[in-house]
């Protein structure tokens, strides 16, 4: 494995920083997500945040706290790389939202300059793997939080997993720390730093797989070379944007998107939606 450089990282995350058109995927999950963060800052108490890292999703960067910080909460963001962390300043700008961003060395993961207990919640999405140590970075959430820490990282049990890393997109695979979508191996590590893990479940379970990617570019990487089908995903009718929907510019795209919900949303086990879904997660309660 090789730890994964700001210069690596930069064509998967730049493009997004000025264009907002994400795709329905991760429009998709960022709704889900948002209404689960909405529901733990209530029901959890939680006044006072830190998402580090702040990368770990594709699309633009930094905005996954937002539904955090609507709900009154102060937000704090960690990141690595000084001109993305520059970017996500300006972008929460625009939302008139002004966390604090704090800037810190690649290899400064396992040592947040937060003291002990100084957030209820510290949390992030999909973001382990890109860390060089994340055992490190679990330890120390566990240190900054008071409350709890919720951890979330891609399935690798559904078929877009397996279809990105055999058939899609291989090489990068060859850039994060793939141990760490190992559910069970977050869970013993957190347990380690003294959390309690009170849930566990997934979440992101629409009706398609994930390869995290446009579907005009998987298509594109199947081989497959159809006008008529790529127009389908492509063009002004094809532009799916969770900022405009911030922004009041699409305020409908919300209903549009969650009408895709219905697994997400059905009364079953979370270990029969695990075969589909496409992320784990767990939450933990911070020992006192």
């Amino acid at each position: 494995m090789t730890t994964p450089t700001g210069a690596a990282q930069r064509s998967i995350w730049q493009h997004y920083l000025d264009d907002y058109n994400e795709g329905l995927g991760l429009v998709y999950e960022r709704f889900v997500l948002n209404d689960f963060l909405r529901d733990l800052a209530e029901r959890g108490r939680i006044e006072t945040v830190l998402e580090a890292p702040i990368y770990g999703m594709a699309g633009v960067s930094g905005i996954n706290s937002v539904p955090l910080a609507r709900a009154g909460c102060q937000v704090t963001l960690v990141d690595d790389i000084p001109d993305r962390a520059a970017a996500v300043q300006r972008i929460w700008s625009e939302l008139n939202l002004h966390p604090t961003v704090s800037q810190i060395s690649p290899d400064d993961w396992g040592q947040l300059p937060f003291p002990d207990n100084s957030f209820d919640l510290a949390w992030n999405w999909a973001a382990l793997w890109y860390v060089p140590d994340a055992g490190a970075l679990l330890r120390e959430m566990a240190r900054v939080s008071r409350r709890w820490v919720f951890v979330a990282m891609p399935n690798r049990l559904q078929i877009g997993y397996w279809m990105r890393k055999w058939l899609l997109d291989r090489d990068f695979f060859n850039t994060v720390d793939e141990r760490w979508v190992n559910i069970g191996l977050i869970r013993s590590s957190l347990e380690a730093a003294g959390v309690r893990i009170v849930k566990t479940g997934v979440m992101d379970v629409p009706p398609w797989p994930d390869t995290v990617m446009p579907a005009n570019e998987v298509l594109q990487r199947l081989g497959i070379r159809s006008k008529k089908l790529e127009s389908q995903f492509t063009g002004d009718s094809w532009v799916w944007s969770t900022m405009a929907y911030y922004l009041g510019q699409q305020p409908d795209l919300r209903q549009r998107v969650l009408r895709y919900a219905w697994l997400d949303r059905a009364p079953l086990p979370w270990q029969l939606k695990a075969v589909w879904a496409h992320h784990r997660w767990l939450l933990g309660e911070v020992k006192s």
